[in-house]
């Protein structure tokens, strides 16, 4: 698998339209010259610990109070999926150690990456890790946490350790590195948790917040790596430079991995709200890019989010990456993932080979997950075999509503998502299916 950045140009550098700055407008610590255009995360050169103090600077002293408010003003959420304002998470942890509840929490740096078309955290923590590790240990001194892990593939602790063991900051705080368990569910945060607890890596069943009971039954923050790496640059050149990127509704950059099938995965950082065209452009996964792969005359449709994304059509690739923009199709910018459809490929067939991972992914906890989702993966593959069975949809769309909102955890609710935007966007694959014919594979 090769991993890729690169600098975007212009159409990633509008800065984002808005009201005067109230928080941000003092940068909270660092006397650097902030990075300028879209590269911040991967602003230093790759691993290089004297290129990231040049770039970066020491980690800034900055209060936990003034921390807190540059992050509501910044609007970071998290990049790990959810999209959760981070401030929030970092503010409920913090409140409840001042009312002494169940003593210091736990904060944990999610590196687990189970989603096979993402690749953004195994190259941020390679690329980047002092940034992580960075944000990790301010957001462990804003909570006042008594325990620091950061989990990641194990491929990666050899170099993980090296940089911990070099600082002596992440020293004190007894960072413990912590091997990722587990495939596609294994990345949730109560999942992450139940890894660190020795358990099988699952999502909970019915959960209480993690801030309130999560690792040992302590309060515990779980933020995904990018994340921390944003908070680390937020926390040195504050809200108001974050926000300078991006737009309204999705602040600052982010980091995306781009496919298209039998490609590389290739990691991008973009600004907020980048459309999604210009996003493949950059890839080289646009029409031309497409086409000179040999893969067809170019994208028929591009599903954003991953498996438990939405699909949007080829025709729309001016839609803007951000939860507006993609909002017609159901669909969120979720952890960073565009994979291409290109045309000549029939898209009920792609999503059943995805339900079908899925419906093996279940974390057997329930039984919408453990029999409805091999139930509607079935029924998708007769379809997408061109079953001449016209009461097919009828019967997926009703398995699916006994699934979505029943399980255990949001697993069975992403599959539904995923099997509910492929019989919308290929509505007409559907009817060519249903006739023994197919649009897309003649």
């Amino acid at each position: 698998m090769t991993l890729l950045d690169r600098a975007p140009t212009s159409p990633f550098d509008a800065p984002v339209e808005g009201g005067t700055p109230r928080v941000g407008s003092e940068r909270p610590s660092s006397d650097l010259a902030a990075p300028t255009g879209v590269r911040r995360l991967l602003a230093a050169a790759p691993a290089d610990a004297g290129d990231h103090l040049a770039t970066f600077g020491p980690l800034p002293d900055i209060s936990p109070d003034r921390l807190l408010a540059e992050l509501e003003f910044a609007g970071l959420t998290g990049r790990g999926g959810a999209g959760f304002p981070v401030h929030r998470k970092l503010r409920s942890a913090r409140d409840a150690t001042r009312a002494g509840r169940s003593g210091r929490p736990v904060v944990v740096g999610n590196g687990s990456e189970g989603e096979p078309l993402s690749a953004k955290d195994r190259l941020l923590l390679r690329s980047a890790p002092d940034l992580v590790i960075d944000g990790l240990l301010l957001a462990a001194r804003a909570v006042d946490a008594g325990e620091v892990r950061l989990v990641a593939d194990a491929e990666l602790h050899p170099a993980l350790q090296a940089v911990l063991t070099r600082r002596a900051d992440a020293g004190r705080a007894r960072i413990q590195l912590v091997a990722a368990r587990g495939d596609f569910v294994g990345g949730e945060a109560s999942a992450v948790v139940a890894n660190l607890e020795g358990r099988r890596p699952v999502p909970r069943d019915h959960p209480v917040r993690l801030t309130i009971a999560g690792y040992r039954r302590r309060r515990t923050l779980v933020q995904n790596v990018e994340t921390l790496a944003h908070l680390a640059l937020v926390a040195r050149f504050g809200g108001a430079w974050f926000r300078s990127r991006g737009t309204a509704d999705d602040t600052g950059t982010r980091l995306v991995t781009v496919s298209a099938p039998g490609t590389p995965l290739t990691v991008l950082e973009i600004a907020g709200g980048t459309p999604l065209g210009a996003v493949l452009a950059a890839a080289g996964l646009d029409d031309a890019g497409v086409r000179a792969a040999g893969l067809g005359p170019g994208a028929r449709a591009v599903l954003v989010g991953g498996y438990h994304g939405s699909w949007v059509p080829g025709s729309a690739l001016d839609a803007p990456l951000d939860r507006a923009g993609l909002a017609p199709w159901g669909a969120t910018p979720g952890a960073g993932i565009l994979h291409v459809l290109p045309h000549g490929r029939c898209g009920l067939r792609t999503a059943a080979g995805i339900a079908g991972m899925l419906a093996a992914e279940t974390a057997g906890q329930c039984g919408p997950c453990v029999n409805g989702l091999p139930r509607i993966a079935g029924l998708l593959d007769r379809l997408a075999r061109r079953e001449r069975h016209p009461g097919l949809p009828a019967e997926i769309a009703r398995v699916s509503a006994l699934v979505d909102g029943r399980g255990a955890c949001h697993h069975p609710d992403g599959t539904v998502r995923l099997v509910a935007s492929t019989l919308r966007e290929f509505a007409s694959d559907v009817d060519a299916h249903l006739d023994g014919t197919c649009e897309a594979e003649r």
